[in-house]
């Protein structure tokens, strides 16, 4: 009877050990930074998972997924943030696609998380936009591409009416690399009654824009699809 108590306790103990590890490293895994209440997931499939591990906001999408930072900037003004795409043995890891919309507004919202029911997350939406857009390693990884969306409802559905592609790279230095942890910045900064618009990857700059009819107002957004990304270090700031 002693015996059989004796391995009773020692199984509840063993449960409740495993148990209490499990919390634990839920708690790690959710742990929530101060800036995990101000992203809003605008997400094509109910698949899409969105965990904090510490610092690190982790992303895995079967589709298209979108990250609204919810605070609105104005010029000029500079994010930065640095963003890893994973490719190990996820089911979603895809090595393509580490994008970001700029000063983004819907002229038919007051804000753009405001429009995430009619976008669900599908990127044919996003034409809807005024932004700058960078598609770093878009297509299957095979191009990094600039565009100012002119938010010409009509490009939704007719491809003719979509925005050119102002700066573009098919080089394999300007695509993505596995598991790198690339240090991004963006900057807006007025020049005279235009602005220049800019995008740093890893101290390079790769797109170097002057807009005479610039967006003066705006959010950001982490933009990607079929992926699994981890984003930390992310910063909102006035640059001079």
């Amino acid at each position: 009877m002693l015996r059989h108590l004796f391995k009773t306790t020692s199984h509840n103990r063993v449960v409740l050990t495993l148990r209490l590890a499990c919390l634990l490293c839920s708690l790690q895994v959710l742990s929530l930074s101060a800036q995990s209440t101000h992203w809003r997931v605008e997400a094509e499939s109910p698949k899409t998972r969105v965990l904090w591990r510490g610092d690190t906001l982790d992303v895995t999408s079967p589709q298209g997924v979108s990250l609204w930072w919810d605070e609105p900037m104005e010029l000029p003004a500079a994010v930065s943030y640095r963003a890893c795409v994973v490719v190990q043995d996820g089911c979603f890891d895809r090595l393509s696609d580490l994008n970001s919309f700029m000063l983004a507004s819907d002229p038919l919202k007051p804000t753009p998380m405001h429009g995430i029911a009619q976008r669900g997350g599908r990127f044919v939406e996003s034409y809807r936009l005024k932004c700058y857009y960078l598609g770093y390693g878009g297509n299957y990884n095979t191009t990094t591409r600039f565009r100012r969306y002119t938010a010409d409802t009509l490009g939704v559905a007719d491809v003719q009416r979509r925005p050119p592609v102002l700066v573009e790279y098919t080089d394999p230095s300007h695509l993505l690399l596995p598991n790198h942890w690339y240090s991004i910045k963006i900057t807006a900064v007025p020049e005279g009654t235009a602005a220049r618009i800019r995008y740093e990857v890893d101290g390079e700059c790769i797109v170097d824009y002057l807009d005479t009819t610039p967006l003066s107002r705006g959010w950001f957004a982490l933009r990607s699809t079929w992926s699994h990304l981890r984003v930390t270090q992310f910063v909102v700031s006035k640059p001079q």
